[in-house]
């Protein structure tokens, strides 16, 4: 799979948050991370045995329990889910996609500095 065409799911993108916060994960680890009631071990391991055909995740099979580790990027994914959104929700507009997630939910003071910044830096 390309970087161009990485299209993760809802639940493939729960499971990257994992591994990339972790770094490499067993099937058991990623689940328990999840924290999920509705949800069995054996459905994590299906969703990641398919993220691995996807290209995805990578797997280490040298021990008895495999070791999964994410392979796609987290900036380049998140830059392709946000710029797919801004087109398909949002029109294209990025002001529209910005006003609605600060008007949503509330910013720290700290990360309004830290966008007062950016924006500055846009200047």
């Amino acid at each position: 799979m390309t970087s161009s065409n990485i299209k993760p799911t809802e639940g493939e993108m729960e499971i990257l948050q994992v591994l990339w916060q972790k770094g490499l994960a067993t099937v058991r680890e990623v689940h328990e991370s999840l924290n999920k009631k509705d949800s069995g071990y054996t459905t994590t391991l299906k969703l990641m045995q398919i993220m691995h055909e996807k290209g995805m995740v990578e797997r280490d099979t040298n021990q008895k329990t495999h070791i999964y580790k994410a392979i796609v990027n987290r900036d380049k994914t998140e830059k392709q889910l946000v710029n797919k959104m801004i087109d398909n929700v949002f029109n294209g507009s990025a002001a529209r996609l910005v006003m609605q997630a600060l008007g949503n939910h509330s910013a720290s003071a700290d990360e309004i500095d830290e966008i007062k910044k950016y924006l500055d830096s846009l200047k």
